[in-house]
C-alpha cells in the first residue's frame, strides 16, 4: 500500500466520520439552552395561559438556540408519515444548479481561448465534467483541476499557458466571489434589506468583502504599470523559493498574462456572478424542499446570498472527498450565525450534495458519451485498464485510473 494510497482512504474515513457526527448531532436535538432561559423571559409571556408561552418566551430571548426538532423529525414526517416532499423546489434547484455548472464550464472555454489556445466546445464540456466529478468524489477540492490542467496540457504545445487557463479559472472566481458578496451585501444594505437581529452579522460580512475588494483591485492595478521584463523576473524569483516556490512562479505568470486581456477577464467575472446567483438560488431551493414549519426558522434568500458564498469557501477547505461532512457543520453553524436553525443548514447541505452527486455522476456519463462520439473522428485510445502501464499507475496512482476511461 502506498502512502498516497493510505491518505485518500483516510480523507474518506473522515468524510463518513464528520458526516455520522454532524447527522447525529442533529437528529434530535434538545432544547436546553432555551429551557435555561425561561427564567429571563418577560413577565407577560410566562404569564399567559397559552400553553407554549414560555417556550415563545425563550424563542424570543434566543431565537437562534431553539433545537426542539431535528433531522430525525425530516425522517418522520417524510419517510415514515410519508408527508409530500416540496418536489417543485427539487426540479428547479436541480436545473439551476446544472446551469451554473454549464456556466462555469463555459467559462473556462473562454479563458482557454483568451490565450489562443485550441479547445473545442465538447472536449471543454467533457474535460470540465470530468473535472467535476472527481472534485465531488475524490479526496480534496483541486483533484478535478489537476486532472483537467493535464488533458488540456497534452493537446497543446504551450503547457504552461494551458495550466494556467485552469489557476485562473480558480483565482478568478474566488475573486469573484468576493466582488459577488460585496456588491450584493452592500446593495442591499443601502435598501434597507439587512436589516434585524442579523443586521450586524451580514453588514459586519459585507464590510470585509469591500475591503478584500478594495485591496485586491488596487493590486490588480498597480500590476498594469510593470513592463514584462519585472514581472518575468519576479516569476523566476517565486519560483526560486523553497516548496511552494515553483507553483507559486507558475501562479504569478497566469495572473500576469490575463493581466494583458482584461475584456476577456470581466465577461469571465460576469460570467461568475451569473453563475454563482445560481448556485444560490439552488441552496435555496434545496432548503426549501424539505423544509416544514416544524424544523424552526430558515434564513430569508436575500441572507442566503451572503452566507452560501461564505459555506462553499469553507467547504473548498475541506480535505474530504467535497468537502462532505465539513461542508454541512459549516452550514449549520452559517445558518446559527444569521439566527435560524441548525439542523435547516445541515439539512439543505445534505440535499444539494446528493443533488451533487447525482449531477456528478451523470456529468460523468456525458463525458463518457462525449469522449465516444470523439473516437469516430480520431484514432482510437486505450481505454481498459489493461491497457494501462503498471508504471504509468504507479506514477500517478489509483485515482487515474477512472481518468484514463475516458480519454
Amino acid at each position: 500500500m502506498t502512502k498516497r494510497l493510505v491518505f485518500d482512504v483516510a480523507k474518506y474515513i473522515l468524510a463518513v466520520a464528520l458526516l455520522v457526527w454532524v447527522v447525529r448531532a442533529n437528529w434530535a436535538p434538545e432544547p436546553t439552552k432555551a429551557i435555561a432561559t425561561l427564567g429571563a423571559s418577560t413577565v407577560g409571556l410566562s404569564a399567559s395561559p397559552l400553553p407554549a408561552a414560555p417556550l415563545l418566551a425563550a424563542a424570543s430571548a434566543l431565537p437562534d438556540r431553539i433545537e426542539a426538532k431535528g433531522l430525525g423529525y425530516v425522517w418522520q414526517h417524510h419517510v415514515v408519515e410519508r408527508q409530500p416532499i416540496q418536489y417543485g423546489y427539487l426540479l428547479l434547484g436541480a436545473v439551476v444548479y446544472a446551469l451554473a455548472i454549464f456556466i462555469t464550464l463555459f467559462r473556462w472555454l473562454l479563458l482557454v481561448r483568451a490565450l489562443d489556445l485550441t479547445l473545442s466546445f465538447a472536449d471543454a464540456m467533457r474535460y470540465g465534467l470530468l473535472g467535476i466529478f472527481f472534485n465531488t468524489f475524490l479526496p480534496g477540492s483541486v483533484g478535478g483541476d489537476i486532472v483537467k490542467a493535464a488533458a488540456l496540457a497534452r493537446t497543446q504545445n504551450r503547457r504552461t499557458a494551458a495550466v494556467a487557463t485552469v489557476l485562473m479559472d480558480r483565482l478568478i472566481a474566488l475573486w469573484a466571489l468576493v466582488w459577488f458578496v460585496a456588491i450584493l451585501g452592500s446593495s442591499f444594505w443601502a435598501c434597507g434589506l439587512l436589516s434585524g437581529p442579523t443586521a450586524t452579522v451580514a453588514s459586519t460580512i459585507t464590510l470585509l468583502a469591500l475591503g478584500i475588494v478594495a485591496a485586491s483591485l488596487s493590486l490588480w492595478l498597480v500590476l498594469g504599470l510593470l513592463p514584462d521584463r519585472r514581472a518575468e523576473r519576479f516569476a523566476q524569483r517565486l519560483s526560486r523559493l523553497p516548496l511552494a516556490g515553483r507553483a507559486l512562479g507558475e501562479l504569478w505568470r497566469a495572473v500576469w498574462m490575463y493581466r494583458q486581456r482584461q475584456k476577456s477577464v470581466a465577461v469571465v467575472m460576469g460570467l461568475t456572478w451569473v453563475g454563482q446567483v445560481g448556485f444560490v438560488l439552488a441552496f435555496y431551493c434545496c432548503a426549501c424542499a424539505l423544509w416544514t414549519p416544524g424544523l424552526g426558522p430558515i434564513p430569508s434568500l436575500t441572507q442566503h446570498f451572503l452566507l452560501v458564498p461564505i459555506g462553499v469557501t469553507m467547504q473548498a477547505l475541506i480535505p474530504t472527498p467535497g468537502g462532505a461532512g465539513g461542508g454541512e457543520w459549516g452550514f449549520g453553524a452559517l445558518y446559527v450565525l444569521f439566527r435560524a436553525t441548525e439542523a435547516n443548514g445541515v439539512l439543505a447541505s445534505l440535499v444539494q450534495r446528493i443533488l451533487s452527486w447525482i449531477l456528478g455522476l451523470a456529468g460523468y456519463g456525458i463525458a463518457l458519451w462525449l469522449a465516444l462520439a470523439a473516437r469516430r473522428e480520431r484514432l482510437p485510445v486505450p481505454t481498459t485498464l489493461s491497457a494501462c502501464s503498471s508504471d504509468c499507475v504507479a506514477r500517478h496512482g489509483w485515482l487515474s485510473v477512472l481518468a484514463l476511461l475516458i480519454r
